[in-house]
């Protein structure tokens, strides 16, 4: 037999070759490759991505929906004059809080007491001529059961009595109306709450009326409103029900993380805005430190609903694709999935609800989503969401 050229040799020893190196690949050991001399080499596999991925988080909690709006008083007076008049005394401090009836002004009163006065001697007056037509009356009375007296003088009489009697009323009602604008003169708080700065000082003469100047406001300090526009679809969830069950309602000022005030919805506004879709809304607040104050801005959110069952996850495992949302899922044999997903409201365990697109048990691509795309394979480190 003649031995077997190298021609010969070669084809057969190339087979073999690419035969061990898939059987190789199938039981997932080294690749082997073949060399320009035809001899078979070990190659080690290429190193896989390591990133950190996570099982979804699933609780039972409550949904809210944020909203951002601005803080009202609940009650809020401007300060005007009643009475013309100097000021003579401003008796506050400007931002100073105080309570219903303290004095905030005071307009010179001299002419209102000289009027108050005046008003008083002529009612003293009416009341002596109105005892004296009464007096004259009752003679006239038996003056002419007895026929000692004209029926036209006893007719006098009588209409002098009843003249006496309405100029009394008419000087009753003018001392009270003196006392009453002497009263104006001072010028008190209607409502407890902060006053602002004082808009004229003392000696400015001001006038009553339509014209009458802004001397400064007062705003009530707890409760407080927060003020903002609620969409159609929360609107129809949680404030449309008929049997208008108190919604609970929570805020945040700007600079807070948390909603640290309680509150619930106060009011719904009668129709909604065509133009934006949207319905006014008012929350309400206790505010006993006085910290809220009207105009500041507010993060609302309201809702509540019976805890169900919801999946969270961290925000940053989260991708965006043009205008959808989306994770990186890593199946049962560590091969990373693109996922899309609709993202809802924060927790308030500052994780995001996701309304749909995953399971429970599906993991997550949490640290390292910019290293691995869909289709690799990976080496999965496993960690824990919010660990």
């Amino acid at each position: 037999m003649k031995p077997l050229t190298p021609s010969a040799r070669g084809p057969r020893r190339t087979t073999v070759a690419i035969t061990v190196a898939a059987a190789a690949v199938a039981l997932g050991a080294a690749v082997f490759v073949v060399d320009r001399h035809g001899a078979v080499k070990a190659q080690e596999p290429a190193a896989l991505t390591e990133v950190d991925a996570a099982p979804v988080l699933a609780q039972k909690l409550s949904e809210w929906q944020s909203y951002s709006g601005r803080l009202e008083a609940v009650g809020n007076v401007e300060i005007r004059p009643l009475v013309s008049g100097t000021i003579v005394a401003v008796d506050f401090r400007d931002g100073a809080l105080v309570r219903k009836g303290d004095l905030l002004f005071t307009i010179d009163p001299h002419p209102y007491v000289a009027e108050v006065d005046r008003a008083a001697g002529q009612l003293a007056a009416a009341r002596a001529r109105s005892d004296n037509a009464a007096s004259e009356a009752a003679r006239a009375q038996r003056l002419i059961e007895d026929n000692a007296i004209a029926r036209r003088d006893f007719d006098e009489k009588q209409n002098a009595a009843r003249e006496a009697s309405a100029g009394l009323k008419a000087a009753a009602a003018a001392l009270e109306l003196a006392q009453v604008n002497l009263s104006y003169t001072r010028i008190v708080a209607p409502i407890a709450g902060r006053v602002s700065r004082a808009e004229l000082t003392v000696g400015n003469v001001v006038s009553a009326g339509a014209n009458a100047p802004l001397l400064t406001t007062v705003v009530s300090i707890s409760p407080m409103y927060a003020s903002f526009d609620v969409d159609e679809k929360t609107y129809l969830r949680y404030l449309g029900r008929g049997d208008r069950a108190e919604v609970p309602a929570r805020l945040g000022l700007a600079n807070q993380q948390d909603y640290s005030y309680s509150g619930s919805v106060a009011s719904v506004d009668n129709r909604f805005d065509t133009r934006s879709g949207t319905i006014r809304v008012r929350a309400r607040f206790d505010n006993e430190n006085g910290t809220l104050l009207p105009g500041l801005f507010a993060r609302v959110k309201i809702g509540g609903n019976a805890p169900h069952d919801a999946i969270l996850i961290p925000d940053a495992a989260i991708g965006t694709d043009q205008d959808k949302k989306f994770v990186l899922v890593v199946n049962a044999r560590n091969h990373v999935e693109y996922r899309e997903i609709v993202p809802g409201e924060l927790a308030d365990n500052g994780l995001r609800i996701v309304s749909s697109g995953l399971a429970k048990s599906e993991r997550i691509v949490v640290n390292g989503v910019q290293r691995v795309q869909p289709g690799d394979d990976v080496r999965v480190h496993l960690v824990s969401i919010g660990s």
